[in-house]
């Protein structure tokens, strides 16, 4: 079979309020839709989300729908997508959001233009009605990057810190090299650890300045809105973060950055959990201070103090003094 020239990972759960508008999106991206392979995971809908998916089959001919009867979680639904993706290039789509008509198409061109291993894009936000325009992180557009270089300052917002795997496209060489899938069994914070593992260890990336992804953001049934002990996967995802600085040649040169992303989102979840039932939140702090106790004390006491006095208290009332 001829490969296709793209293939289209789409994970969804019961998405049956926004499953089609992202599936009519994706039949405006190319002349020839064929070019195409979409690739639906339906991990465990209950609400026909598998089934309004498939009714695109007339307009999507690339279209593929696996079916979980449980649901497996994201970072596994991901990872089933990728295992059955044959494209030249993959891209990563969440089914609550869309794309204007002819990105795909661009950035595609774009990637094959670069020659690079991925191509990072702009989003905009739609919440509750109000669009806002977020960028990456580069400033520098349009030409080949070296991950590595784009990691730090530690107290800085680098490319690491925008870690969502929809907005970009990948070549899939890096399927082959193993740096595309996601630690299997994360609901949450499933892109950290897979940002972190593509800057440390592919050779190029570039950002792109079309704009034509939408992120729809406050959606009731997204993970980031719920306060169940899913939200403790970040713990998790951290320990793979670090164990992969720890096996990089320049270890001490990422460890500050690692050290300091974990804090403050560490602090961005102490915050938040007044909203977390007393188990979950007692298994929160006692997994924070595990993590920090494992940790180099200068860094930590380094990250802290770039935190400013608000996260730094947060975090010290919430599991002890730490410097």
């Amino acid at each position: 079979m001829n490969q296709p020239l793209l293939s289209v990972i789409i994970p969804a759960k019961d998405q049956a309020p926004f499953i089609r508008d992202a599936m009519t999106s994706l039949t405006r991206q190319f002349d020839d839709p064929s070019v195409m392979e979409i690739i639906v995971i339906d991990d465990g809908s209950t609400d026909g989300t598998g089934e309004l998916a498939a009714a695109f089959t007339g307009r999507l001919p690339g279209l593929q729908v696996h079916r979980n009867d449980t649901a497996d979680g994201l970072a596994a639904a991901r990872n089933q997508g990728l295992d059955a993706a044959r494209g030249r290039y993959i891209a990563f789509f969440d089914p609550d959001d869309w794309y204007a008509a002819g990105h795909l198409s661009r950035i595609t061109e774009e990637i094959r233009q670069l020659g690079v291993d991925f191509l990072r894009v702009d989003h905009i936000r739609h919440t509750n009605g109000v669009r806002t325009v977020h960028r990456a992180p580069q400033a520098v557009r349009g030409i080949a990057l070296d991950p590595r270089q784009d990691i730090g300052p530690s107290d800085d917002s680098t490319m690491v810190d925008y870690p969502y795997a929809p907005f970009g496209i990948f070549d899939s060489a890096l399927k082959e090299a193993g740096l595309l899938h996601f630690l299997d069994g994360l609901h949450t914070a499933e892109d950290r650890p897979w940002i972190w593992r593509l800057h440390l260890q592919a050779a190029s990336y570039a950002v792109s300045d079309h704009l034509g992804a939408f992120y729809r953001r406050g959606v009731a049934t997204s993970l980031s809105q719920v306060f169940d002990r899913r939200q403790l996967d970040f713990l998790r995802s951290y320990a793979e973060v670090f164990r992969l600085v720890a096996e990089d040649r320049q270890a001490d040169r990422f460890r500050p950055k690692a050290i300091r992303q974990f804090l403050a989102i560490a602090c961005h979840h102490l915050d938040r959990s007044d909203s977390m039932t007393r188990a979950v939140r007692q298994e929160l702090t006692s997994g924070v201070h595990a993590a920090v106790a494992g940790l180099p004390a200068a860094a930590v006491a380094a990250g802290l103090q770039s935190l400013g006095d608000r996260r730094r208290k947060t975090l010290e009332t919430a599991i002890g003094a730490l410097k």
